[in-house]
């Protein structure tokens, strides 16, 4: 609880700074229209259960390509941290609207060296173990503040390059289009594998991929996508009312890159229930997202997995990949609140989520096994026009995992 306070009292207190970057964008009279673009830069200090303690600094970006009664803005986030598992986090992820809402793009680009425990397939008690004998339990890592043996880790290299093309349909909110992903892992080194001792030391990852003849050193998926998209939030980054919905199928095949060929499907749906007129802020917020191999063979870490969604914001109080299978379905609602009569500077939040994974190689069933987390949030809007929103989460879930998290705008 110490490291909380800390962490807390250091991010709060940078947000007098922070909000001085804020206060020339929110000056910009109403109606007015301001090509340029709003960033807003934070610090990084946060405590996450695969990362440890995290430094470094975060950016969020938005803009405008249009005239604002036609076009929604457009919004980036990027980040560069290190953390004290000698790990560097890079990503940058922007979703953006041509003039009129013509066009929607969405890029999600990362590199990261990092690592993280690989635990057993689905949910449920075979999740719980680090090797294939059962044994190496997770009781060493769901202490977000305590540094993970390395021994239980799984270091990596990871490259990921989504650009998504979708053009507006008509008059509607409905957008189609193509994209193009991939995502590499290489250099892996599993700390866990032992092939010489007696008796063997098999990890998930290695038992996992050799069973289906993939390299356990490195692998990438390469693959073009289907998109069908409908978006009637009036906010990409906070938004008060509206309705997401996406379907993505994507065909990766060896000939443009893929380890396998294999297809995978998306499927995702938010949306945004206002309880009151005069505070839209005050509302209920829902999310859903079932993600599925639909043929072929897909390598380990490329598997539908918690956390590995666009923004990784899903199953907060868990690590990232702590349940992983080829189905996946995920589940959140959230309570959001402003804690201010006349003002929305200052709001909270009340979450549960959950999560079911299948191992169709261990005969585990989607939905035969659920793990549940829930916690509580703090928000400060530092761009109340943008609706910027500083994020300061805690949650606990099952088996005693918990975690603290820091971000910028909302979760979904």
């Amino acid at each position: 609880m110490k490291t909380i306070r800390i962490v807390a009292m250091i991010t709060f207190a940078m947000i007098g700074f922070i909000n001085l970057s804020a206060q020339e964008t929110d000056s910009i009279p109403e109606g007015s229209y301001s090509k340029g673009v709003s960033i807003t830069p934070i610090p990084v200090i946060a405590a996450n259960p695969t990362l440890g303690i995290v430094f470094g600094v975060t950016s969020s970006f938005s803009w405008t390509m249009g005239n604002p009664k036609n076009t929604s803005p457009s919004v980036a986030v990027g980040s560069l941290t290190y953390t004290t598992n000698n790990q560097l986090i890079s990503y940058l992820r922007g979703n953006a609207f041509l003039s009129e809402d013509s066009w929607n793009l969405l890029t999600d680009l990362r590199f990261q060296i990092t690592s993280q425990p690989t635990y057993g397939l689905g949910t449920g008690p075979r999740s719980n173990t680090l090797l294939v004998d059962g044994s190496e339990g997770d009781v060493n890592i769901n202490n977000p503040y305590k540094k993970t043996p390395s021994r239980q880790m799984m270091e990596y290299n990871f490259f990921r390059l989504y650009q998504t093309f979708l053009k507006r349909y008509q008059d509607t909110r409905l957008f189609l289009g193509l994209g193009y992903h991939l995502d590499m892992f290489s250099s892996i080194d599993d700390h866990l594998l032992d092939l010489e001792s007696d008796p063997n030391r098999i990890t998930h990852h290695y038992a996992y991929n050799t069973s289906k003849g993939i390299s356990t050193k490195s692998y990438a998926l390469s693959g073009i996508s289907l998109n069908a998209l409908f978006d009637s939030r009036d906010n990409t980054a906070n938004p008060y009312k509206g309705r997401y919905a996406m379907i993505n199928w994507r065909v990766n095949p060896k000939f443009i890159g893929s380890t396998t060929t294999n297809t995978i499907l998306w499927t995702e749906y938010r949306g945004y229930f206002n309880l009151s007129e005069e505070r839209p802020r005050n509302l209920i917020a829902v999310w859903l997202y079932g993600n599925f191999v639909t043929s072929g063979d897909v390598p380990y870490m490329n598997l539908p997995a918690l956390g590995w969604d666009t923004a990784s914001r899903s199953g907060r109080a868990y690590t990232f990949g702590r349940f992983r299978g080829e189905d996946l379905v995920y589940v959140e609602s959230e309570y959001r609140f402003p804690l201010q009569k006349d003002k929305d500077k200052w709001g909270g939040v009340v979450f549960v989520n959950a999560v079911s994974a299948s191992s169709r190689t261990e005969d585990v069933n989607l939905f035969s096994h659920i793990n549940l987390a829930g916690g509580v949030g703090l928000r400060y809007m530092l761009n109340e026009k943008a609706r910027t929103n500083l994020t300061l989460d805690y949650g606990w879930g099952t088996n005693g995992s918990q975690g603290f998290f820091l971000g910028l705008n909302e979760a979904f």
